[in-house]
């Protein structure tokens, strides 16, 4: 099977593993991908968003499957325009990837479907977005309708700053706070049946204890030993099969991964979000546990055959990530700082690019991420944060709690 994978960060460089581990993948070519993806895969220069150009490359390589990373080109419609060429591809059309692109599209889906999630209203101008956050009350949670690079949602105590993000945004989701722990599902799907991967937590603040702004996210762990026993059973049949089904109705089929994004509260889970991708960085840490070959599920899943696929197998023990980010992050990150210490086996590219003479420097915000497994969760963790320990790079910063409360088991469900 020859791959094409489509994206240049974080969560392609844990893809491109995957990929490149699985035997039936002869060949994988990655467009743009980044100097961590180019020790298993030929890159190649495309526009991610250009599905034409996405389209022509995936025909110029004979590509038997293509994988589309990011939300960006998923609903700029690259999937549809990959499909056109016959070629088969793990990524949901532009109308199923609405589930992402648009906040308010998602509400409507889910309140049609009964799935169980937080109160909301779509807001336009001022007077609406007062009436909502009067009727909602503190904590505020304000999202962006559109895409936003998971720095979209402001969730805040003042009232000023959840008005000014809003009048930033122009039109903005606000919804009722929902409490409780939270946690990160994927599901991989052809549109009728549905896997499970394991659940994950990812750190979405950038600074400890869940201070300060939005990120992409910061470090994720996976398995989860706080989580009911009967979570996934419980939002496969509450959220994922009606929202599936709800789709179908609609004659848009979701095929590709469905990121159900939970808060797991009083009255039980109740959904977050849907993304239409992999997330970034818990794909690192869920991948890292997945002894199941990556290439083939993902062509069950395109093809319409997962029904068929066998059960999944997973690695016993704990994987965590922890990202290392770039001084200024998440507001400003400056870039082309030199890198020293990322050759090590785990580390993760997320925003790097390499200089002709071999050097190589940061290019974005979240720079890199040391994903480790270990035994247990302590094992991991600590593999983890010696990896990031060994990086150098100007400024750099990175969370030093993550996957902490879980291994002192500090985390609660509230009652």
């Amino acid at each position: 099977m020859r791959v094409l994978l489509v994206g240049g960060g974080g969560r392609e460089h844990a893809l491109a593993l995957g990929l490149a581990g699985d035997p039936a993948v002869e060949a994988l070519v990655a467009a743009p991908g980044n100097p961590g993806i180019a020790a298993v895969a030929q890159l190649r220069e495309v526009t991610p968003t250009d599905p034409a150009a996405v389209a022509a490359l995936a025909v110029e390589v004979a590509a038997d499957l293509v994988v589309i990373g990011p939300e960006a080109p998923l609903v700029a419609g690259v999937a549809d325009a990959v499909r056109a060429k016959g070629i088969a591809v793990f990524g949901p059309s532009a109308e199923a990837a609405r589930l992402e692109g648009s906040k308010t599209f998602a509400k409507d889906v889910m309140t049609a479907a009964g799935v169980p999630t937080a109160r909301a209203y779509t807001c336009e101008d001022a007077a609406a977005v007062a009436r909502a956050l009067d009727e909602f009350g503190a904590p505020y949670v304000v999202k962006d309708d559109g895409l936003a690079a998971g720095k979209g949602v402001v969730v805040t105590d003042d009232r000023a700053v959840a008005e000014r993000h809003a009048a930033e945004c122009g039109r903005v989701v606000i919804e009722e706070y929902l409490s409780g722990p939270e946690v990160s599902l994927f599901v991989v799907t052809d549109g009728e049946a549905a896997v499970p991967l394991l659940p994950a937590q990812d750190f979405k603040r950038v600074g400890d204890g869940d201070t300060g702004p939005n990120t992409g996210g910061m470090g994720a762990y996976a398995p989860l030993p706080w989580t009911p026993p009967n979570l996934v059973d419980d939002v496969m049949r509450d959220v994922v099969y009606p929202t599936l089904a709800e789709l179908r109705r609609r004659g848009t089929t979701f095929a590709g991964l469905l990121y159900v994004g939970l808060a797991i509260t009083p009255s039980g889970p109740r959904v977050i979000e849907f993304n239409a991708r992999f997330g970034d960085p818990e794909t690192q840490v869920v991948l890292a546990l997945l002894e199941t070959p990556l290439g083939g599920l993902l062509h069950a899943a395109a093809t319409g055959t997962l029904g068929g696929h066998p059960p999944l197998r997973w690695r016993d023990g704990a994987a965590v990530t922890v990202v290392v980010a770039a001084d200024g992050y998440p507001a400003g990150p400056r870039t082309g700082d030199v890198i020293t210490g990322a050759d090590r086996a785990g580390i993760i590219h997320a925003g790097t690019r390499r200089d002709a003479d071999g050097t190589l420097r940061s290019a974005g915000g979240r720079v890199l991420c040391g994903t480790a497994t270990g035994p247990d969760l302590a094992a991991a963790r600590d593999a983890a944060y010696e990896l990031v320990r060994d990086v150098e790079l100007a400024g750099a910063h990175h969370r030093t709690d993550i996957a902490a409360a879980a291994v002192d088991s500090r985390i609660t469900i509230p009652g």
